[in-house]
């Protein structure tokens, strides 16, 4: 695995400081039943990484004493961890909205037969990752066998109501681009994933979200491997997008590993820059305990450039139409 930080380390990406925070994203592990090539995490079936009951604990006393209105929870696949339940079942309790980044294969997984009735019955967001709508560009990024799956597991979510208007049920399916490439445009994507997954398979869902590929962990080190890591790099700085900086996920989100450390953002957490905080070289989740982030500096170095560019990318999608 080529490393992409000492590439990305002297930047010149422009200082941005956070806003009031929001959304507290949970890496609950980097364990996943694939092992995609785009993937920013390097996650996968032989990954052990995984967050304990006690750090869980500790999320929830933070989201308890805080008036962040969403639990946005990651991995690899954070349903193989044994807490997932748990941490959804308090976030609702207390009020708080929560996301589960689904890959969609693993409710076929052994011990995951129940997961989408506990998803529906609890009200959770789904976003699913259908980086497209055929099967043989799905199947060569995430591997053989993957269209299938998620698309029975899509209309497993349908019976239950996901992605239906009016039953308050969010479906949102995520396009990656297959390479080195910026995505197009959302809107007209979203309407020809709704023609062909409609027409195709009888598969409805509520929006579509297009991320630019991270150049970091697995994807970056395919694109040093081929030798395109400067060549991205340049493709993205080119387009960069200064208006894209008020939108920016990193402003209003707190990201946290498995181990309970804090990040800007998920991107941040797999290059290993935690969050500046009191001259700290790195802290804890227990330690914000009622502190006030806003204003505070966020790390940023030329990985930044991603979020940036063209329409912009987030965990919501493109930043502007």
């Amino acid at each position: 695995m080529h490393a992409t930080l000492p590439l990305m380390e002297v930047s010149d990406f422009p200082a941005i400081r956070r806003n009031r925070l929001d959304t507290l994203q949970v890496n609950l592990g980097y364990k996943c039943n694939q092992s995609c090539l785009h993937c920013h995490v390097n996650a996968g079936p032989t990954r052990t990484e995984a967050m304990s009951r006690e750090t869980v604990l500790e999320v929830i006393a933070f989201l308890e004493s805080t008036e962040i209105a969403t639990l946005d929870i990651t991995g690899g696949a954070p349903e193989l961890n044994p807490h997932f339940r748990m941490l959804v079942d308090a976030a609702r309790d207390i009020g708080v909205r929560v996301i589960d980044r689904c890959n969609l294969t693993i409710l076929h997984e052994p011990g995951q037969e129940g997961l989408a009735d506990f998803l529906r019955d609890n009200s959770v967001d789904i976003v699913a990752s259908l980086p497209c709508y055929l099967e043989q560009n799905v199947d060569q990024q995430r591997g053989k066998g993957v269209f299938e799956a998620s698309i029975r597991a899509l209309q497993l979510l349908n019976a239950k109501g996901y992605g239906k208007p009016g039953t308050g049920l969010t479906l949102n399916l995520v396009y990656n681009p297959q390479g080195p490439a910026l995505p197009p445009a959302q809107a007209p994507l979203e309407t020809d994933y709704r023609q062909h997954l409609g027409e195709q398979f009888g598969i409805v869902f509520s929006e579509l979200y297009v991320l630019t590929n991270m150049p970091i962990q697995r994807f970056g080190s395919t694109l040093i491997s081929k030798g395109n890591f400067e060549h991205y790099m340049d493709l993205l700085k080119n387009a960069y997008q200064p208006q894209n900086l008020e939108s920016v996920m990193c402003r209003s989100l707190l990201s946290v590993d498995w181990r309970g450390f804090v990040y800007d953002c998920d991107f941040n957490q797999m290059l290993g820059l935690p969050i500046a905080w009191k001259n700290k070289p790195r802290t804890h989740l227990r330690e914000l305990m009622g502190a006030d982030i806003a204003n505070n500096p966020i790390v940023v170095k030329d990985h930044c450039y991603g979020c940036t560019a063209g329409q912009g990318s987030s965990c919501g999608g493109a930043l502007a139409a």
